[in-house]
């Protein structure tokens, strides 16, 4: 699905525009910025507290938001799903690249009952999910099918538009079963004590990657850039990526005041971060690592279906790694202050 949106969009004027000199200009406009509702919001939160005018931030409720939103150039950086980020550079002519890895796997089989134990016991059953085309469809069909269930016969898949439909779902049928991200997971519980965490996928990706000569890890969220503001604008990238790394660090270490900032921005309500916070993986990984962890995440993707990468892996210019910019950003400060 979102593959085809945006092929669709590419065939645009829109695109023309995103592809041209003039669809960004190089004068002092704020950095525009989006994120969905989850983790990759929640670990901006601090900066988007700061209410810094050089900024300006956007929270979608749905996956399918964000790649128009690239294509038409409406937007300079956004979190978005690991998968999607190489769907967009292989379908833009290279025209983005990844900044950091900001989510690593949140991904949790949830059930209204108790019979599930194992991705064995998943056969047969009725799963609600929400973000097909991204991280979660790949992800569990790479489970399943490790496990011996194929995705498209021995289980159905209810694909929901977004995560809070796939939870109303999920709490309306008896013995339900869901594919869900944190915070939704926390969310979910809180309005029925029955709902129960079966399984991790994060814990299965780890058991299937067991004895891999080199093992990836499942990571759900990276940020990514438009390439041609981050050409026209490293300072400001540099600036965003430090800021985004404390960001992530408060996030991580306070969970009483990111709640607070996560509720106050509606992302979702305080007492459902509180408790969702130090499960969601929240992560800011860049440079080098990134890269080794996020190409290995892909290449696993791209062995089992390359659509789900945009046809092939990209090539190393997908990958942000202009001296670490947040090295590059305390550099320029200290040089600054030493003025």
């Amino acid at each position: 699905m979102v593959q085809k949106i945006v092929k669709a969009f590419l065939l645009t004027a829109a695109f023309a525009a995103f592809t041209s000199t003039c669809a960004f200009a190089a004068d002092a406009e704020p950095m525009r910025i989006a994120a969905l509702k989850g983790p990759t919001a929640m670990g901006m939160v601090q900066m988007m507290d700061a209410e810094d005018s050089a900024r300006e931030f956007t929270i979608a409720s749905a996956v399918d938001e964000i790649p128009p939103m690239i294509v038409k150039g409406s937007v300079d950086v956004a979190a978005v799903p690991a998968n999607l980020a190489s769907v967009l550079y292989n379908n833009t002519e290279s025209a983005v690249e990844v900044l950091a890895i900001n989510t690593l796997g949140v991904l949790y089989i949830v059930e209204n009952g108790d019979s599930i134990n194992s991705v064995e016991d998943l056969r047969g059953k009725t799963i609600y999910a929400s973000g097909k085309g991204a991280t979660p469809e790949y992800a569990l069909d790479y489970i399943l099918t490790g496990n011996g269930i194929d995705p498209s016969a021995d289980v159905t898949i209810e694909w929901k538009s977004e995560h809070a439909e796939c939870l109303a779902a999920l709490l309306a049928a008896e013995n339900g079963v869901a594919l869900l991200p944190q915070p939704f997971v926390t969310t979910a519980q809180m309005q029925n004590e029955g709902i129960r965490t079966a399984l991790d996928l994060t814990q299965e990706w780890d058991a299937l990657q067991e004895g891999s000569e080199t093992p990836s890890a499942l990571l759900t969220g990276v940020v990514i850039a438009r390439r041609e503001y981050a050409d026209a604008h490293p300072e400001e990238i540099g600036a965003f990526l430090a800021d985004y790394e404390q960001s992530v660090a408060f996030v991580n270490n306070d969970t009483d005041a990111a709640a607070a900032l996560v509720g106050k921005f509606e992302i979702v309500p305080e007492p459902v971060a509180k408790k969702a916070l130090p499960a969601c993986n929240i992560a800011f990984i860049s440079g080098e690592e990134m890269q080794q962890k996020l190409s290995g995440y892909l290449a696993v993707l791209a062995e089992q279906n390359p659509a789900a990468v945009g046809g092939q892996l990209p090539a190393d210019d997908f990958y942000y790694l202009s001296g670490s910019a947040v090295e590059a950003a305390a550099q320029t400060e200290a040089e600054t202050e030493a003025e």
